[in-house]
């Protein structure tokens, strides 16, 4: 069967778990910018996790199924329609031939995720379906989905788990205006000025619209880097390094102003010091963010890293049993 797109939405993508071992040459992991969200999407429907799925921004498609199917909305919470009728979100949606589904407008966050039994059925590239939509790989011919597209979706799966028709509101994500993110100081947080280390950790910053795939931009009271000789090879600016790669969840102060937060699209190396890395377990918060919500970088240490890791674990084995 297919999805037949009659409106694409503002930057409908394939996307999955990852496309993982490239990201030293450059080529980085993308994936699903909520995992948590996308896993319980392709549980609704009785996929697996490895599933691809669309992933929706902001304002989402419209389109049409050519054959009875199954699908799931998670994500930011917005109003599901079938032909005009509203259905529920985190939970089953039965469709027959012809059916036609759209969206309304977002309630919270700003990624929302279509998963549909069989999963999405395009190539994989480099062991990913995700859609990496600069270096034009992946998802469905490597770009955000166009009026017209036909999308395949593969056959059913067996369902080796019982059915769940609706997501337990206890395991559903939340999506708030006011958030802690927690992140580990490094590599070259020991650069920033007393006055930008404190500044970094205990105020308050606001997501700017300035976000995507790629990174997302917060303003704030400035986090100063300390005015020191730069070395051989680095830019003019304190914020300068020479080259060193980025780890996903990299935070970066360009001039010492705005900290941007690199998240799943993003570059693997380059010139501006990582201040901090976003934890792991937090990366999914970024997707349940819209502009002006507001933030707090909480450091903590890697014994709390790695409990936040496992906590987040259990939580995906609850939904995955």
């Amino acid at each position: 069967m297919a999805l037949e797109i009659l409106i694409p939405g503002l930057a409908t993508t394939v996307q999955d778990r990852g496309r993982f071992g490239y990201y030293r040459f450059g080529i980085p992991q993308g994936g699903a910018m909520d995992q948590y969200a996308a896993g319980l999407a392709n549980r609704l429907v009785g996929n697996t996790a490895d599933e691809a799925l669309l992933e929706c921004t902001y304002l989402g498609p419209k389109f049409t199924v050519d054959a009875p199917t199954v699908i799931a909305v998670t994500g930011a919470p917005l109003e599901v329609l079938v032909n005009g009728e509203a259905k529920p979100s985190n939970s089953r949606i039965e469709l027959a031939t012809g059916d036609e589904v759209s969206f309304g407008m977002l309630k919270g966050g700003s990624k929302f995720f279509i998963a549909v039994a069989g999963g999405i059925d395009v190539p994989e590239v480099l062991g990913s379906r995700s859609t990496y939509p600069i270096g034009k790989m992946g998802g469905f011919k490597g770009r955000s989905l166009q009026v017209g597209d036909v999308v395949p979706v593969g056959a059913p799966l067996p369902e080796t788990l019982p059915r769940l028709d609706a997501v337990p509101d206890e395991l559903l994500p939340t999506y708030e205006r006011e958030v802690t993110v927690r992140i580990m100081l490094g590599l070259y947080d020991h650069k920033l000025t007393d006055e930008g280390l404190a500044n970094l950790t205990e105020s308050v910053w606001t997501l700017t619209p300035v976000a995507d795939r790629m990174g997302l931009r917060f303003d704030g009271p400035g986090a100063p880097w300390k005015a020191e000789e730069q070395p051989f090879g680095a830019g003019q600016d304190p914020s300068n390094i020479t080259d060193a790669g980025y780890a996903v969840g990299s935070i970066q102060i360009p001039g010492g102003t705005q900290p941007i937060v690199l998240h799943c699209d993003a570059v693997s190396g380059g010139g501006y010091a990582q201040a901090g890395t976003v934890i792991s377990a937090d990366m999914d918060l970024f997707a349940r963010m819209a502009p002006g919500t507001k933030v707090r970088f909480q450091s903590v240490t890697m014994d709390e890293a790695l409990a936040a890791r496992a906590e987040r674990r259990a939580r995906l084995d609850r939904v995955w049993s």
